[in-house]
């Protein structure tokens, strides 16, 4: 009788769990906050305490803990027993994830509660572990820090805006102001109205009008933080038909705002235009949360709303870092990570960093700062697309990159670095496959974007996207006229029909006549 030797083929169990994981970054130990709120109790585990903060894990329960607060004074029974059992699933979840640095803090339900002590002591046990209670001025100071994690040099009024709360602050290049609390959390500001949304909008008018920053925010953007206002803000992407699906610096301008924040206060949320975008758990509250930004456009008078996907516990982390990794690009560190996790040659694409500034320079491409570091992140990210099929690269690598947790960079960047990849793997430049992708990104930045993909494209078929090549290239001014791509002659025999041919393609682009020779 013949032996199945497949079975001697398999892999053990034991085996299975020493594959190492490839997909994450090395060196990398996870960390955790938990955040106790008002209105959820969450746990985001973290790939690491970085720069660019990446998600691991990510879980919430809506426990309410505010809810009725304003009344009582005290946390609802039912809700304590919610956000307990909830904490004791995330303690076990941090523990199998191998998180050893976690970080419970409580804000405003916990920290204004009569009965809160109680609930802190029952919350630490079932944690194993202290907590620390956030004061209103700590959760702006962590919703400004969240901003700066998640944007390049943000300047402007920050709002974090919780079930129990409204945290203002004010963010500007020498620092963060003063920061402020306010009564107008969702939960909290339904309770205090008794749910009458024209008495909310009077208790929302006086503390944003008699506030230290009434009138802060003018030609400024408004960044806006917390769960209702997200939700707000999807709303209005949902109706906008707006390309791009991607909520972390999605902007609404202030002017003609009105109009979409009344019909949400008005009307059945139910019966909203776009509602099947926001979660049934949600829907409650956007109207007290469109109250609220109502009294801070018009008492404020930002100039324009800037989602923040980044807030008090992305903050939290921040403060921990070394100023030294404060200072680091965010973009460009999360571009890097993917080029590590996904190309072919993390070192190819740093030299493809300086052969793309050699060559912009030797050619007359100017660019301003921010084109530059979105010049830097493209390179970074130019073969993260490899491993696709060939016929779909292109397509694979544009939704990688515009849809990627990538922070400190708006929409129009976003579109710039995935129109980039997508010419760089399909070639042809008159294909309208993404019209509305191309929109976004404007026409100087669409322009830009095909000028670096046909480099790109002249480039990998003269190094294989490997590295050590790419700094014995040189543009040398030909007498001729233009500009000659000077390979040496050791290398002599890179050159051929298709790369000619790729080069032609790069020099329609450019407005140069280029060639390319051994010298």
């Amino acid at each position: 009788m013949l032996q199945d030797s497949s079975q001697d083929k398999r892999p053990s169990t034991a085996a299975l769990t020493e594959l190492p994981a490839l997909g994450r970054l090395p060196g990398m130990k996870p960390v955790a906050v938990i955040d106790i709120g008002s209105n959820s109790v969450r746990l985001v585990i973290y790939e690491g305490l970085a720069r660019s903060l990446t998600v691991l894990f990510n879980e919430k329960v809506l426990s309410g803990l505010g809810k009725g607060l304003a009344q009582s004074g005290r946390l609802d029974g039912q809700a304590v027993e919610s956000a307990l059992a909830a904490l004791r699933r995330f303690a076990l979840l941090a523990k199998q994830a191998g998180v050893e640095d976690v970080y419970p803090i409580a804000t405003a339900a916990a920290r204004e509660a009569q009965n809160g002590p109680d609930f802190i002591k029952a919350a630490e046990a079932a944690l194993g572990r202290g907590i620390t209670i956030l004061s209103g001025s700590d959760e702006a100071d962590g919703a400004a820090h969240g901003v700066l994690a998640g944007f390049h040099r943000p300047e402007g009024i920050v709002g974090d805006l919780g079930g129990g709360s409204l945290e203002l602050i004010e963010l500007t290049v020498e620092g963060l102001g003063t920061g402020i609390t306010t009564p107008l959390g969702g939960l909290r500001l339904r309770d205090l109205s008794g749910g009458d949304l024209a008495k909310a909008q009077s208790i929302a008018d006086s503390h944003i009008s008699s506030s230290s920053l009434a009138g802060r925010g003018v030609g400024r953007p408004f960044y806006a933080v917390g769960g209702t206002w997200r939700n707000l803000a999807k709303l209005h992407m949902e109706q906008q038909g707006y390309p791009l699906h991607v909520m972390h610096a999605y902007e609404i301008p202030t002017a003609g705002l009105d109009g979409f924040l009344d019909a949400v206060v008005k009307s059945d949320p139910e019966k909203l235009p776009g509602i099947a975008a926001v979660s049934k758990s949600r829907r409650a509250l956007l109207a007290f949360g469109a109250v609220t930004l109502r009294s801070v456009i018009r008492f404020v008078e930002p100039d324009r709303i800037v989602l923040s996907a980044l807030g008090l516990r992305e903050g939290f982390l921040y403060a921990k870092l070394s100023e030294e990794e404060r200072a680091k690009d965010p973009l460009l560190e999360s571009a890097l990570e993917l080029a590590i996790l996904r190309s072919r040659s993390p070192q190819h694409a740093r030299e493809l960093v300086d052969w793309s500034r050699r060559s912009f320079e030797a050619l007359g491409i100017d660019e301003t700062p921010e084109e530059e570091r979105l010049r830097i992140a493209a390179c970074l990210l130019a073969d993260i697309g490899w491993r696709a099929h060939p016929d779909y690269r292109g397509k694979q690598a544009l939704s990688i990159i515009a849809h990627a947790a990538m922070p400190a960079v708006d929409h129009r960047g976003r579109a710039f670095l995935g129109l980039t990849n997508f010419y760089r793997h399909e070639g042809s430049l008159e294909q309208q496959h993404i019209p509305e992708l191309e929109t976004l990104a404007g026409d100087r930045l669409l322009r830009r974007a095909q000028i670096l993909a046909l480099l790109f494209r002249v480039t990998y078929l003269l190094t294989a996207s490997m590295p050590g090549v790419l700094d014995q290239f040189k543009w040398v001014q030909d007498p001729r006229g233009g500009f000659t791509l000077a390979i040496p002659p050791a290398l002599a025999d890179l050159i051929g029909e298709r790369p000619e041919g790729r080069l032609q393609q790069f020099a329609k682009v450019a407005g140069q006549a280029l060639r390319i020779e051994a010298r």
